[in-house]
């Protein structure tokens, strides 16, 4: 198969340095939730040296589609030039200005385009350096706020069953992966879990769409009387749940949502640290369901990973009491709006906004999701979910039952074949076992009918291998 990105190629030193680089990172660098032990001297640390459009290439010259956007990240692809650009000149303008008591041009013209994106009175922005950032800072808002009305028992957070929201330790207590989760405990109190919308795993008794999502909507207003409503402070939910493997909200369930927040007096969270910016087709993913949070969540996509930035987004009825008097949000963080970074976010929107990515979006989604769902002849794919640029494919060990792999099979399959057969051929996407295996594809937003055929091929070819091996 043949690209426009073929006929370029890496200026690079040669196999030789890029070893040489393998040795160092084996030796000093520590990856994120990386197995160190699996890089010995007969396994190689891939290092990725280029991008281009959607395509990465690794120190040997080997090209891959980034079939995940690096981590749900890169929205516009690869060496976009005028994001770079934008970079260098706001570093020479002003590199850093913090916005502690003071503010900067670029952060006031992001936040005022943000507040102009986002759905209804969510009209202040407050930045942060990434997602976890602006997850924790959502958390202590609500508490603060909540301290403030005179409720300074409302401090229970409620998110969904194997749900991630990050790694800091307030985020962390959100999270509900008990294996990211155990070797930091005890973590803050008061987070309660609840069914996620995983409707392949529904039970029995909802056994429609509609019911389902109504059901798993009631479990959240059960799980607020059961705790006590005057304790409860938010609910955090994203638009489509990411762990797990691409959950989709079934219809009426975010109207239900906000119709229990709203008699229990709680506030509505939507993280959307990977669901915004594109990846659903809307700058929001409370867009595309239709709903209104109480605050945003929002980071990676932001600026298409060409620098570091996040942010919380609070409608106007939270930020009231810090709006006069002496009162003031007692959080900050140095980082946060950094100049060089809200340049980069400011240029992302400008080519969204002149490519029409969400417009392309809109017009390619239903491809990519028939061309998965070709998938589903295969014996080992139980289930093709998800929405937009963002899907996971489900894999089970009888198709007929549903009955999934159990944590030896898990890790034989997963770690022992996938992961190294799609690296192997080209696809970098994620073989999950967060809940039942999945495998993840979050392409950038500027992949068409060819790059989706190249990843629906490597698939079918690896998944049928696998399915023999099973």
């Amino acid at each position: 198969m043949t690209s426009e990105y073929e006929t370029h190629t890496v200026d690079f030193a040669g196999d030789n340095y890029g070893d040489e680089l393998s040795e160092r990172a084996r030796r000093h660098l520590w990856m994120h939730f990386t197995r160190l032990g699996v890089y010995n001297h007969d396994h190689e640390v891939p290092v990725m040296v280029r991008g281009e459009g959607p395509y990465v290439w690794d120190q040997h010259g080997k090209r891959y589609l980034d079939g995940l956007s690096g981590l749900f990240t890169s929205q516009l692809g690869h060496g976009r030039t005028e994001l770079g650009e934008a970079a260098s000149k706001q570093a020479g303008e002003l590199a850093y200005f913090p916005l502690w008591t003071y503010a900067h041009p670029r952060a006031i013209e992001l936040a005022d385009r943000l507040a102009d994106l986002a759905p209804g009175d969510l009209n202040r922005v407050f930045f942060t350096s990434g997602g976890s950032e602006s997850v924790e800072s959502a958390l202590k808002l609500a508490r603060q706020y909540f301290r403030m009305q005179g409720q300074p028992w409302r401090y229970k957070v409620i998110s969904r069953d194997i749900a991630y929201h990050g790694t800091t330790m307030g985020a962390l207590a959100i999270t509900s992966i008990p294996e990211l989760r155990t070797p930091f405990e005890p973590l803050m109190p008061g987070a309660v879990k609840v069914p996620n919308t995983n409707f392949y795993r529904a039970p029995e008794h909802a056994d429609t769409l509609e019911a389902f999502g109504r059901w798993a909507a009631d479990e959240i207003d059960r799980t607020i009387e059961r705790e006590g409503p005057e304790t409860v402070a938010a609910v955090y939910l994203e638009p489509v749940q990411n762990a797990g493997g691409c959950f989709p909200p079934p219809p009426g369930y975010f109207e239900r949502v906000r119709e229990i927040c709203d008699r229990h007096g709680v506030l509505f969270v939507s993280d959307e640290v990977i669901c915004a910016f594109g990846r659903l087709g809307e700058y929001f993913g409370a867009h595309r369901f239709d709903y209104q949070p109480d605050i945003i969540t929002v980071a990676k996509g932001l600026t298409s990973g060409y620098a570091p930035l996040g942010a919380m987004i609070a409608s106007d009825r939270l930020v009231e009491p810090f709006a006069s008097g002496t009162a003031s949000f007692t959080h900050g963080l140095t980082f946060g709006g950094h100049p060089v970074s809200c340049a980069v976010a400011l240029a992302n929107l400008d080519v969204f906004e002149r490519e029409d990515i969400l417009g392309h979006v809109r017009k390619t989604r239903d491809y990519f999701r028939s061309s998965l769902e070709t998938l589903l002849d295969l014996s080992i794919v139980g289930d093709v979910r998800g929405e937009g640029f963002f899907y996971g494919i489900e894999l089970v060990k009888d198709k007929e039952t549903r009955e999934s792999f159990d944590d030896e099979e898990s890790e034989r399959l997963l770690r022992g074949f996938l992961s190294g057969a799609l690296f192997d051929a080209g696809l970098i996407c994620r073989a999950d076992d967060r809940g039942d295996p999945v495998i993840q594809l979050s392409p950038p937003l500027i992949c068409g009918t060819e790059e989706i055929d190249f990843m629906t091929e490597v698939l079918r070819g690896v998944l049928s291998e696998a399915q023999r091996q099973v």
